[in-house]
């Protein structure tokens, strides 16, 4: 219940966030707003490298950097722009870790990313979409983390996409320390099953392609059934 509750502030705090983005707001301000919603909703610290917010927009959003490098660019959001957020609440050691991509146009934000008018932003959102779809069809509790990287890898290439995070994984295991943390990626031959919960988030773009898409989701097994927090 516990994990529930900490992914449950992230949501919120996502949904709050894409209620007031709007053009002429500096990232650092949408970085503070998540950071200070989450703390006002019951989290307690941020779990990754002390950054509640990683805020990305325009085509900064193909950038891939670990926290302990991360600085908020000094963007303002555009009238028509993509945003990735990645928000890292943590609640009595418990963490949560929820991602996606919220598009800014006429000056405000999506309430449903996928109704933009940008195609090529469509198409990045709906792909997404569709590589959860297929986690949840494919992830079996004995399958490995190398298995499952293979599989989905191989479905981010079929979806006309290439896999941009920096250590070219596409999740990791929910711990709680960020060091004990095992990854969805080649070689890693430990079971799906062998770990509580874990992460999907997938970090893609078209290949040639100036703007990156984040979906992220807590996934955890409900006897063979895989579900998400």
């Amino acid at each position: 219940m516990l994990h529930l509750q900490v992914q449950a502030i992230a949501r919120e705090t996502m949904d709050i966030a894409q209620r007031n983005i709007q053009a002429g707001q500096k990232l650092v301000d949408v970085r503070a707003l998540c950071e200070e919603t989450m703390l006002s909703l019951g989290a307690d610290s941020f779990w990754y490298w002390g950054i509640g917010a990683f805020v990305f927009s325009g085509k900064d959003t193909i950038l891939s950097v670990p926290g302990k490098t991360y600085e908020t660019a000094g963007r303002v959001i555009q009238s028509e722009d993509i945003l990735t957020i990645d928000l890292s609440p943590q609640k009595d050691g418990i963490w949560g870790d929820f991602a996606r991509t919220i598009i800014v146009e006429n000056g405000e934000t999506l309430r449903d990313s996928k109704q933009t008018q940008n195609a090529d932003w469509r198409g990045g959102i709906l792909a997404e979409e569709q590589l959860h779809a297929v986690l949840l069809d494919v992830a079996k509790p004995q399958m490995t983390f190398e298995e499952l990287h293979a599989r989905m890898n191989n479905e981010v290439i079929r979806l006309g996409f290439e896999n941009i995070d920096f250590l070219c994984n596409l999740g990791h295991s929910i711990e709680q320390k960020s060091a004990d943390r095992i990854y969805i990626e080649p070689g890693n031959v430990r079971r799906l099953d062998e770990v509580e919960f874990f992460t999907f988030e997938p970090h893609i773009k078209r290949p040639g392609g100036e703007y990156g898409y984040k979906h992220e989701n807590i996934y955890h097994f409900r006897g063979d059934v895989l579900t998400s927090i």
